[in-house]
């Protein structure tokens, strides 16, 4: 009986080694990335390629690694979920099957009629051209995240877009299964839709009856440990649900959050799901990495290198050509085109299936495999890339118009606080007026599509081309309180009409601005953001309508924990 004890501990350790010596090297990976000042994507991405050039990939290939990795894409797909709620989906419906459409109809199609006139077989010429048309939400939603777009039209649009590839990929998958079966397509494609339809009216009705009930029994329980049991089944059992009939995990996934998201407990189990979130999307990337083939990385380089090269370029044009056709301004379609110019962690899977795979001889389907990891680990700087070429064309010519403006708000800096603001106006159709005087910032403010210029308002001789005697509110969001304290004589002297709303990143001065006449707001207080906005409407006398859903204070306290 010891004997046993002791070899099920063996095997036991054997099992989970791979994933703590993962875990370790991950830290060390991510440490590293931010140290250069990169995405840890990056560095996860690199690791998996080190580990596999040293031969040690098969080490990790366990079925514990895997299970973690999928892991991390659901709880992705279910964050992602708690952010669109039934709502949201009805607001965005044109950006979802409209202009999701559009770029996978674009994008698929594009890379379909390539591989037709490179001589391919008809099944992998649709299958897996469509399969390219697919980005990566793993990728793409995290740096939309870690750039505090979600409430921004390009990031909006990103996420929209993203739900219906999730969507395509599902069909994509069923095809490839009916390559294998031999059965008819059609069919299939239909069960696999009604499937997907049942599953969604399940989620709604889930979100509507049962949410709340449930979590108000959990929240008299008070118990941390039950709020993180729950999440986790949540998100977790929706997944397995849709895969035990067929479907998408990470579909399934999204469905679990979206049944949470109107729920007044969202924060509280999005707070849960974070660090678990981050935490699995690290085997992910890594997974990927280990995925790339050093051997043919080195044999087949050129083409290697020209494949990525290629798919990277392609898909860009493709999307900013989708964005064009769905009546997207350059600067926006150029943006978003290149934010979504990589390939899927889907297409990863669809071109590893044997009904697939088979189709084409196997060096091809290895150079399509690396080129595709290629475009994900540098996908932070294409994305940066498209981002500039969007910010230039965004300048143009000088606005000799600026002092005559009659938009009613300024807005000084563009940090978080500033945008949440400017978002809440351009939702209320309230024009504003951006003004940083931070090169970065200013640049990417513009590029994310803000009404944004570069100016210093702590220069008095500024005021009047910025118009400042026709505002009717002021609001300033940097952190230079300095000048603030050193001008707002003059500005009572010259503006003394003019509001002034200040986020102060403390409770320090609350009292000080007041004498100063300004109405300050700390923006670390709970729903300090919002009281902002709240400050700025009761300014304007103007009631303020409130959107399907702007990030809370406290949502915007989650993405920088």
């Amino acid at each position: 009986m010891a004997g046993e004890s002791v070899h099920d501990a063996h095997a036991v350790v054997a099992t989970i080694q791979p994933a703590i010596t993962l875990l370790g090297l991950g830290i060390g990976a991510a440490l590293l990335s931010r140290a250069c000042r990169l995405n840890p994507i990056v560095g996860y991405l690199g690791l998996g390629l080190a580990i596999s050039a040293l031969g040690f990939a098969d080490s990790f290939s366990g079925p514990v690694v895997a299970a973690m990795a999928e892991a991390g894409v659901m709880f992705l797909l279910f964050n992602l979920g708690l952010h669109f709620s039934l709502g949201r989906i009805k607001a965005e419906a044109a950006n979802i099957f409209g202009f999701g459409a559009l770029q996978m109809l674009v994008a698929g199609g594009g890379f379909t009629a390539l591989f037709f006139a490179f001589g391919l077989p008809t099944e992998f010429a649709i299958i897996g051209g469509f399969a390219l048309g697919l980005s990566s939400t793993a990728v793409v939603i995290g740096l939309v995240r870690e750039r505090d777009q979600e409430d921004c039209p390009v990031g909006r649009a990103a996420q929209s877009i993203l739900i219906f590839q999730d969507i395509a990929a599902i069909l994509l998958l069923v095809t490839a299964g009916s390559l294998s079966s031999g059965g008819a397509l059609a069919p299939e494609l239909g069960i696999a839709g009604l499937k997907a339809i049942a599953a969604f009216v399940i989620a709604v009705l889930f979100g509507r009856y049962l949410t709340g009930p449930l979590f108000r029994i959990i929240a008299r329980v008070g118990s941390s440990e039950v709020y993180t049991a729950t999440a986790l089944f949540i998100a977790l059992a929706a997944g397995w649900a849709t895969g035990m009939v067929g479907l998408s995990l990470t579909l399934g996934a999204f469905l679990g959050g979206m049944a949470v998201a109107d729920s007044r407990y969202r924060i509280m189990v999005q707070t849960e799901i974070d660090a678990f979130r981050g935490l699995f999307l690290s085997f992910f990337f890594i997974s990927v990495g280990l995925s790339i083939n050093p051997t043919l990385l080195v044999e087949n380089w050129p083409w290697v290198i020209a494949a990525a090269a290629g798919l990277i370029a392609l898909k860009c044009l493709f999307n900013v050509l989708a964005g064009l056709a769905n009546r997207w301004s350059a600067p926006g379609s150029v943006q978003l085109g290149f934010l979504l110019g990589q390939g899927s962690e889907f297409a990863l899977v669809i071109f590893a299936l044997p009904a697939v795979a088979g189709l084409v001889e196997p060096r091809l389907i290895s150079i399509i495999v690396t080129a595709i990891a290629i475009s994900l680990a540098v996908t932070p700087f294409v994305s940066n890339l498209g981002r500039k070429f969007a910010g230039k064309l965004r300048q143009g010519p000088a606005d000799k118009k600026l002092a005559g403006d009659d938009a009613p708000v300024i807005i000084i800096g563009f940090g978080a606080a500033g945008r949440a603001v400017a978002d809440a106006l351009s939702y209320n159709e309230i024009g504003y007026l951006g003004v940083e005087a931070n090169a970065q910032r200013f640049e990417t403010a513009l590029a994310d599509g803000y009404h944004v210029h570069q100016a210093n308002p702590g220069d008095p001789r500024s005021w009047d081309a910025l118009g400042m005697g026709k505002r009717e509110v002021v609001v300033i969001a940097t952190a230079n309180l300095s000048v603030s304290r050193e001008l707002s004589p003059l500005v009572q002297e010259r503006l003394p009409n003019i509001a002034r709303v200040i986020a102060l990143p403390g409770p320090e001065g609350l009292d000080e601005f007041t004498q100063l006449g300004m109405m300050p707001v700390n923006v670390k207080a709970p729903s300090g953001t919002e009281k902002i906005i709240e400050m700025v409407f009761q300014a304007l006398g103007r009631e303020r309508k409130m959107p399907t859903q702007i990030m809370s204070d406290e949502d915007r306290a989650l993405e920088y924990a």
